[in-house]
């Protein structure tokens, strides 16, 4: 469909819809709480002229159960509305995924690719959810030899391969229990949600309004479920879906062998630029040689464990798959890595912490694996693939948690107004099934797909302007559309 052909029919669609949400300007209060904002850490970005963000600490009970028990501070930022008075439709929390993401400089980042319309209509809040950054940030310590460079083989192939796998998933929980000290059962996602609404409180407001990407889907779903009639206006991106943290990690596992499939045929397309082969299976050999070579060389701390986190990273994107065939022709050219390796060392701090709070609070929101599943499903996968890539396999660890969560952390709610759910058609971090099953929690919620799509992050993310219009019409004048939408993708990347 051509653009004035799609917007045509996004038009059509909007006039077809009901406004079910209320579009009633929202003044904000006086805050009830000791929030106050002064200037932020150099870690968050300075939005354009004249915009400017301001950063607070709020004081929350470590355990919501203990309201007069331990006390954390959550971080929180704001940029706000730029739009009149009028204009004004509250406050949109924001979360960019994880677990373990900073949300701290997102309200400056992503509010800097949101509609104007957006923009104007609400000031922009961001905070680092319990345990992360600035936010009571947890450490797992050595977390197994995770950081290790190069990192053992992630791939277990064989009995022996196998028990030494289960071994370093029993070491890396023996170092969050040490570590984390007495965080490690209170950051929950449900924990998290609390804090949103605390948030809520403390700048006055009667509705929380919410962008949640990625894990911040998992995240804006839990609020619903504690907090059905203070949700304003939900959009939650790039959906993860209702199921246990291990049983997600490994329909993603899988849903990167296809994406990575797609890799292949797309590089073969292309065999005269990057020189990998003419055909998918050609480019997989190649691919395998660059990974075996590293198996049995590593170069400089790079092995197959970098290897396989970089491919992780490079898949989930179309926009890396340049980089990423790139880097593999660089390396059977020249033996030499450099243009695989990412631009950020994996063991400086923030990483540690962001790995560190990604198993904290995924054991932390439900039960575990049994560890002879971990190993049947690992078989399972490799049957499909001998070679595949597990990096985003984290919740096995809860195999051997030391603390055992005496409940699933709740999600939905069929309480809460209509939210708005938008999925990638051929998302591999988070696959569009999620979507689908998250709506059957969420009565009333529409999905906005982007087909012919292979990217994570779609809404104010892939310069779609038939999501972008149904999702701002959704948050600044409440139009639910009558039906699901429908929009048309990029299709795969050209090359330069």
């Amino acid at each position: 469909m051509t653009r004035p052909a799609r917007r045509t029919a996004l038009l059509c669609a909007l006039a077809a819809a009901t406004a079910l949400l209320p579009a009633a300007p929202v003044r904000a209060a006086e805050p009830r709480s000791p929030l106050r904002f002064t200037d932020c850490p150099d870690s968050v970005p300075r939005p354009a002229a004249p915009e400017r963000v301001e950063c607070g600490r709020l004081s929350v009970p470590l355990d919501r159960h203990r309201p007069r028990g331990p006390r954390i501070e959550v971080a929180v930022s704001r940029v706000r509305a730029s739009g009149t008075p009028a204009e004004r439709r509250g406050i949109l929390l924001v979360n960019p995924g994880g677990p373990g993401g900073s949300g701290l400089p997102y309200a400056v980042t992503k509010r800097a690719k949101l509609p104007e319309s957006v923009r104007r209509a609400y000031d922009v809040v961001g905070f680092d959810p319990r345990g992360v950054g600035q936010s009571t940030p947890v450490s797992c310590g050595p977390m197994g030899g995770l950081f290790d460079s190069p990192g053992g083989d992630p791939v277990p192939a064989g009995a022996p391969a196998e028990r030494a796998y289960l071994a370093s998933l029993r070491a890396l929980a023996d170092d969050c229990a040490t570590h984390a000290g007495r965080l490690l059962p209170h950051l929950s996602t449900e924990q998290t949600a609390y804090d949103m609404d605390a948030i809520r409180g403390a700048l006055g407001e009667p509705r929380t309004s919410f962008l949640g990407v990625s894990y911040g889907s998992w995240l804006g779903a839990a609020y619903t479920a504690r907090f059905p009639h203070r949700v304003g206006r939900m959009v939650l991106d790039s959906v993860v879906g209702p199921w246990d943290w291990y049983d997600f990690d490994v329909i993603q596992s899988r849903a990167l062998l296809r994406q990575r499939g797609t890799f292949f045929a797309w590089t073969a397309a292309h065999g005269e630029r990057f020189g990998l082969g003419g055909t998918p299976g050609a480019v997989r050999e190649a691919y395998l040689r660059v990974r075996r070579g590293l198996a049995a060389r590593p170069v400089a701390g790079f092995g197959p464990a970098e290897f396989d986190r970089a491919v992780y990273h490079a898949l989930g994107r179309t926009e890396r798959w340049e980089g990423l065939a790139d880097g593999l022709r660089g390396y059977l050219a020249d033996g030499a890595p450099g243009g695989l390796r990412p631009a950020t060392a994996f063991d400086g701090p923030d990483s540690r912490n962001y790995e560190a709070a990604n198993r904290v609070v995924k054991c932390a929101d439900g039960p575990g694996p049994a560890p002879r599943d971990i190993v049947t499903d690992i078989r399972r996968t490799r049957r499909l693939d001998p070679q595949p890539v597990l990096t985003g396999m984290e919740a096995s660890t809860c195999a051997y948690w030391h603390h055992r969560p005496g409940h699933r952390t709740p999600l939905g709610s069929p309480d809460a107004p209509p939210v708005l759910l938008v999925a990638s058609a051929h998302d591999p971090v988070t696959p569009v099934e999620g979507a689908r099953g998250l709506r059957r929690l969420l009565p009333g919620a529409r999905l906005v797909t982007l087909d012919n799509d292979y990217s994570h992050g779609v809404f104010a993310s892939r310069g779609n302007a038939c999501v972008d219009d149904t999702v701002a019409a959704y948050l600044v004048r409440g139009t639910v559309p009558s039906a699901d939408v429908r929009c048309t993708g990029p299709g795969l990347p050209a090359v330069r």
